[in-house]
């Protein structure tokens, strides 16, 4: 059946629904990924129902992407400021405390989700509010919040795009402490006196920024030797000396043994490694994230549960026998960040659609169900500490674990007119990593206040595979800090 020959829109699915109700696509999850997978099969012509037993809109809305900017934004505005003779003058004193978590409530509509159901409703997407699992081959089971049972049918495809959550490990008085993850350490609203990380990836990192900007006094305990261990060195050390400066303990190559808090609300004691102890008012656990699949019915359909899902390349699961499932976003582990999981959703759903409609995928470019290599070769990142860390593409090591013969060059970004201009005693650092056998770049790391708008160009030379020839006539503007790739290409000449 084509999209175009796809039955009419079901009325909306209530709770006790007489048998199943069928779409041709099902969406299980309502964060960003699973919208916009169901947003292009609809686009196409198909019916799209999704399945959310939490806030539509997802992690991304209401614990992470958003909260978490929007409580790191008044600092970082703060920070430049201050670098600026002229304006460091005007600003005295941190944050307004009130003021930061108020605008943060509004980034995240005071954890409400009327809007995005809004917009499912306007862009004829129905919903169906409760835990959904598969209970077989198309068929997905939902146990509504008053405790009915809604059956839905998939004529074309599934999406499981239930994201990840945060991981705490099991250690002793871990679960009775009741420490923070991600998403108690972007919502709370009260500041802790004295804040301990335990992590030093991104989360860490932002986190320790916001609270320690915010007043609390923070600690970090980081098992390895650097701070962004998935980055290239000097972007960790950089951040660490600034997270120094700004009054944070880091302490590295220590890792916590036992978590005790006695009292309910009191202060919380952790047991270190090295015979060490810490005590804090709150402790956050930023110690990575889990696919959520423990809990979805795969065992109904021959998939072991726990684990991330194994796709191909437009996000279709191939272990399951007629091609029906996809998984999309955190689920399928390939790279846990929010644009990448809403361009595998773009992808997925244009090939769910073409598929629907009986297209080969590789003979058509209608659908835009294009094979997802971004996800292998340009992956782009921004950690909006102080100073911001921002990468695309491969660092040395992991090309040269891909076998690339490549070369790295490096350039004081401080020498750039653009960041002297931006800020006085402008700090940072600029490496591209160069495939000298086809002569493009492979990666790119940035680091230093306002390096994240400076991504996307990394990240379309990375993904475009511009020859080194062409972007010398890529110029950049003067005087930018964006001069810096005219910087790093005069070092590759050398």
């Amino acid at each position: 059946m084509s999209p175009s020959e796809s039955t009419e829109e079901p009325a909306s699915v209530r709770a006790g629904d007489a048998g199943p109700v069928e779409y041709d696509v099902i969406v299980i999850g309502a964060g960003p990924v699973g919208e916009n997978v169901a947003d292009r099969a609809h686009a196409a012509g198909l019916s799209a129902v999704v399945v959310e037993h939490e806030l539509v809109g997802g992690e991304c809305s209401y614990w992470a992407c958003m909260p978490s900017k929007a409580l790191l934004r008044p600092a970082l505005a703060l920070a430049d400021a201050r670098r600026v003779d002229g304006a460091s003058q005007s600003v005295d004193g941190g944050p307004d405390t009130g003021a930061v978590f108020k605008r943060r409530d509004g980034f995240t509509s005071g954890w409400r989700d009327e809007g995005q159901v809004g917009w499912l409703d306007s862009a004829g997407i129905d919903l169906v509010r409760g835990r959904g699992r598969l209970d077989g081959a198309r068929r997905v089971a939902v146990e509504t919040p008053e405790g009915g049972r809604v059956e839905l049918t998939a004529r074309h495809a599934v999406a499981v795009c239930t994201g990840s959550r945060a991981v705490v490990p099991p250690l002793p008085g871990a679960a009775e402490a009741r420490p923070w993850t991600s998403r108690e350490a972007t919502s709370a609203s009260e500041v802790p006196g004295r804040l301990a990380v335990v992590g030093g990836g991104v989360v860490g990192c932002e986190m320790a920024t916001a609270w320690r900007a915010l007043g609390s006094e923070v600690t970090m305990l980081v098992r390895g030797g650097r701070l962004l261990p998935r980055m290239e060195p000097f972007a960790g050390e950089l951040v660490a000396d600034a997270l120094e400066d700004a009054g944070v303990t880091v302490r590295r190559g220590v890792g916590v043994t036992a978590v005790e808090r006695p009292a309910p609300g009191g202060p919380v004691t952790l047991t270190l490694d090295d015979g060490g102890r810490v005590e804090a008012d709150e402790v956050l656990f930023a110690t990575g994230r889990a696919p959520r699949t423990d809990d979805l019915g795969l065992e109904t359909v021959d998939l072991r549960p726990g684990g991330p899902l194994e796709v191909d390349d437009s996000c279709r699961v191939p272990a399951v026998h007629g091609g029906w499932l996809y998984a999309v976003g955190d689920v399928n582990g390939r790279a846990l960040l929010t644009h990448q999981g809403k361009y595998q959703a773009r992808i997925a759903g244009a090939a769910i659609a073409a598929r629907a409609a009986g297209v080969p995928l590789l003979e058509t470019d209608r659908w835009g169900a294009h094979a997802a290599t971004a996800d292998h070769l340009a992956v782009p990142q921004v950690v909006f500490t102080d100073p911001e860390a921002a990468a695309a593409g491969l660092t040395v090591t992991e090309a040269e674990q891909r076998g690339l013969r490549v070369r790295s060059v490096d350039v004081d970004l401080g020498g750039v007119a653009g960041a002297a201009l931006y800020a006085d005693g402008y700090r940072g650092h600029a490496r591209m990593v160069v495939d000298t056998d086809r002569e493009v770049v492979v990666g790119a790391t940035f680091v230093g206040p306002g390096v994240g708008e400076l991504l996307h160009s990394a990240t379309l030379a990375v993904a475009a595979e511009v020859p080194l020839e062409r972007l010398w006539h890529a110029v950049p503007a003067y005087p930018t800090i964006s001069e810096v790739w005219l910087r790093l290409l005069e070092a590759y000449r050398g």
